[in-house]
């Protein structure tokens, strides 16, 4: 048990104050098991956890242990748009640090991990990886798709239609059914994004259970298995079996290498590096890009194709993918509900459909879904994921259109000022510039919904959406706000994007570069409240962006 069983007189305190809650004294003498509950009325993929958490209760009572409930924030992304977004990145270490001063303030031996979203579930996994408790993750699972007559849509399909809108491809009657339908229930939107691939990801390490994430939300099975984790996490403490068992360097490579295979979030990317920092684990950009490279591509889904994450579920879900690169794998590391990952897959039995998920000698890519880019623009890195960017636009050459914003550039979509062959640079959104990084989500997908995803790329050093696809390029880094090369850039320059050279090239001298620096002046935007501590700490997008976990370089 844990440190909070003293013994005799030195218990009296903690007895007496659990005691005002409800707890027996023989409740605490029990496993005491942290419920760490993102339930909130505003964010789709989160208000399930207010039943499943009483279901997980429900486990852990079962199973003889002690459940102790307490709740953390949870932004929905799509909903924290433009100032909004401001908030959202810097809100995942916020939540990881405040869980954390809960579960050692209180001394829970293990804990239950309910998260969904974006930043939820990375902020979950950092948790897990800095406590180093006995630890389990379970996600609410995935929103009921809209069918229509013609076709079946889901969350990333309404910000395309708003490209489509403007564009007049689609009328306002139409749009206005979409706003209505398109995001049709509770449970995570049903498409690749980055809160369904930090979940699969989850699922991969073994903290989490198998199809957890594609299942849809309202079934019968996920409150079963939420009763199952409650279970679980009681044996987890007693066999001690910390969080740190399930986070090492072979486990994050699976993930790392599934998540490639399957065409995931480019936000994973800098999640991972933040996760793997977290548990103790050294794995660089560099690192990164070699491992996801060494997978075939053998599934993609929305918005990146046209199956959405049921789809995924029906055609054999994780562990179908998982198999099909198998021969990749690390098999011996441990899953924490029990065996190993190659025992979790040898006993995979259901059927798989071949049209989603492909096997390995017949991939939609060889070498895996991301592109790390690196060049005179990008001394650190940048990412694009290469799996939703059309092959035509695989090398794209053109002049650049400077915004040092996200609005300004949507003032100009807005006008119709993008011309094709252009190369959109969004600058001063990075970590430290924006600040909070915000995410281009709904450029990107304004991009696609005008028809300019075969001609235009956009770059910038804030991020993309999981579920944005295009030529878009983020990540940059150095960002600008730090001096970065990115700031340098001027209308009219040549950029050469090459995603199977791996290059991000200004085409200028470096003689050009380093006299239009002398004169440079940043851009300083506000930051108020919290987002100034971020600024102050935090650490480039190739570090994992972190701030209240993470250190600087040098």
């Amino acid at each position: 048990m844990s440190e909070k069983k003293f013994g005799g007189i030195a218990d009296a305190y903690y007895n007496g104050l659990m005691s005002a809650v409800g707890y027996r004294r023989k409740d605490v003498q029990k496993p005491v098991i942290g419920i760490v509950n993102s339930w909130n009325d505003v964010n789709p993929g989160h208000k399930p956890f207010r039943e499943l958490a009483g279901c997980v209760k429900e486990g852990v009572w079962a199973a003889g242990g002690t459940p102790a409930e307490f709740g953390v924030p949870a932004p929905c992304d799509g909903i924290a748009q433009m100032i909004g977004m401001q908030y959202v990145l810097p809100s995942r270490d916020m939540i990881a640090a405040s869980a954390e001063a809960m579960c050692r303030a209180h001394h829970f031996d293990g804990v239950v991990l309910l998260c969904s979203c974006d930043k939820i579930v990375p902020a979950m996994l950092m948790l897990a990886g800095a406590l180093d408790l006995p630890a389990l993750i379970l996600t609410a699972g995935s929103m009921i798709p809209y069918e229509t007559e013609e076709k079946t849509m889901v969350t990333c399909d309404l910000k395309e239609s708003i490209g489509s809108v403007n564009a007049g491809k689609i009328s306002k009657e139409t749009f206005e059914d979409y706003q209505d339908h398109i995001c049709y229930s509770c449970g995570t939107c049903s498409m690749y994004g980055t809160a369904n691939t930090m979940g699969v990801f989850a699922e991969v390490l073994g903290l989490c259970p198998p199809d957890s994430t594609t299942m849809l939300y309202c079934t019968n099975d996920k409150v079963k298995q939420a009763r199952d984790v409650g279970e679980r996490i009681v044996a987890l403490v007693r066999e001690r079996k910390h969080a740190r068992l399930f986070l090492t360097r072979e486990s994050l490579a699976n993930g790392i290498m599934h998540v490639s295979a399957t065409g995931g979030s480019t936000n994973f990317v800098m999640h991972v590096m933040a996760v793997a920092k977290c548990a103790g684990v050294d794995i660089t950009l560099k690192d990164f890009d070699a491992i996801q490279r060494s997978v075939p591509v053998i599934a993609k889904f929305k918005p990146s194709s046209k199956y959405n994450l049921y789809d995924y579920h029906r055609a054999g879900g994780v562990r179908a993918t998982l198999s099909a690169i198998r021969e990749h794998l690390h098999l011996s590391v441990p899953m924490a509900f029990g065996g190993t990952m190659g025992e979790l897959l040898d006993g995979f039995d259901r059927p798989v459909n071949h049209e989603i998920i492909h096997t390995e000698a017949d991939p939609l890519y060889r070498d895996g879904c991301f592109a790390i880019l690196y060049g005179n623009l990008a001394p650190d890195g940048a990412v694009v994921k290469k799996s939703g960017v059309d092959p035509e636009m695989f090398h794209h050459r053109g002049p650049a259109v400077v915004f040092e914003s996200e609005e300004a550039l949507m003032e100009s979509f807005l006008n119709n000022r993008i011309k094709p062959g252009c190369v959109l640079v969004i600058r001063y959104e990075g970590p430290k510039g924006g600040p909070g990084m915000r995410e281009m989500s709904i450029p990107a997908a304004t991009l696609v919904g005008m028809g300019f995803h075969k001609s235009v790329a956009m770059i910038t050093d804030g991020r993309f959406s999981g579920a944005s696809r295009g030529p878009c390029v983020g990540h940059i880094s150095p960002e600008a706000y730090e001096g970065g090369p990115i700031a340098a850039v001027q209308d009219g320059d040549i950029i050469d994007i090459d995603l199977n050279r791996g290059t991000l090239t200004l085409e200028v001298s470096d003689e050009e570069i380093e006299r239009r620096m002398k004169s440079w002046r940043r851009i300083e935007k506000p930051a108020p409240g919290m987002l100034e501590a971020y600024r102050q700490n935090v650490v480039s997008a190739d570090q994992g962006a972190l701030w209240l976990y993470g250190k600087k370089k040098g």
